[in-house]
C-alpha cells in the first residue's frame, strides 16, 4: 500500500490531461509513483554515502533522478 495521498495522484493525473480518473488508476499510478520516489531516494542516499556526507542535498536528489 502507498503512503501518496490518493487525492494528490488524482490531480496529478488530470493535470497530465485526463478528464476522468478511475479509482484503480489512481492506486496504480500511486504505487508506480511511490516505486520510484523510493529508487531515486536509495541512489541519493548512495551518492551522499559516495561523497562522505551524511545529508542528503538537493543536488544528490537530481543526480539520483537522472541516473
Amino acid at each position: 500500500m502507498t503512503e501518496l495521498p490518493k487525492a494528490a495522484v488524482d490531480r496529478l493525473i488530470r493535470e497530465g490531461g485526463a478528464e476522468r480518473v478511475a479509482s484503480d488508476a489512481v492506486v496504480t499510478m500511486a504505487n508506480i509513483l511511490q516505486d520510484l520516489a523510493l529508487d531515486v531516494a536509495s541512489k541519493a542516499n548512495r551518492i551522499t554515502k559516495h561523497s562522505g556526507r551524511k545529508t542528503v542535498t538537493a543536488d544528490d536528489m537530481k543526480i539520483a533522478a537522472k541516473a
